[in-house]
């Protein structure tokens, strides 16, 4: 739109002075229009965007892989701790976190750090789902671990916690566990953050 202005500027420089006084004052007067008016057109544009993405807080992510070796076959671990040093790296003080055992023979589940109720569970997960006879299992051949994929599938996969105020929003007694089914080797789990 501001093209045919600048060819009638041209034409101007090679009229007579007295004509190119006139022209150029209407054409100035509606240069000044169109400029008043685009430059109103993008400070409006810019203000929008800079109001919207002031407001707006970006959503951050944060990802790691924790590893974990247990002694024992069956073993259930406190990985709270461990969870809470991710949190804090992360630096994401309002959102969700994800953990999840990365392993089809382990799990990840909330419940209470209480020595009884972790034989509790021991003895109830070895009625639902006994090692041995491994013969008593179909999937046992190559490998001896039917019952533990049993046993995370009892126990399930993952955790999502709410995050608030840059902290675990767990109950009272809450806490966060990996449940080994045939350990003595290590294996991962997932802590993936998100929020802002």
């Amino acid at each position: 739109m501001l093209f045919p202005y600048y060819w009638y500027f041209l034409v101007i420089v090679g009229c007579s002075s007295a004509t190119a006084q006139g022209l150029w004052w209407r054409m100035g007067r509606e240069v000044e229009k169109q400029m008043e008016y685009f430059l109103k057109l993008i400070f409006g544009t810019f203000w929008t965007f800079f109001c919207i993405f002031a407001k707006r807080k970006l959503m951050k992510t944060y990802r790691k892989e924790l590893t974990f070796s247990t002694t024992n076959r069956r073993e259930l671990v406190n990985i709270t701790p461990y969870v809470d040093a991710c949190l804090r790296e992360s630096g994401i003080k309002d959102g969700l976190l994800l953990c999840n055992a990365m392993h089809i023979t382990a799990s990840v589940f909330i419940n209470d750090d209480e020595s009884g109720l972790h034989h509790d569970y021991e003895v109830w997960l070895e009625k639902l789902a006994p090692e041995k006879p491994h013969s008593q299992y179909r999937h046992n051949g190559f490998e001896d671990n039917a019952d533990a994929h049993l046993k995370r599938q009892i126990m399930g996969r993952e955790v999502v916690v709410a995050i608030t105020n840059g902290r675990l929003d767990f109950g009272t007694w809450e806490q966060i566990f990996y449940g080994e089914f045939d350990g003595k080797r290590a294996k991962r789990v997932l802590v993936k953050i998100i929020g802002e």
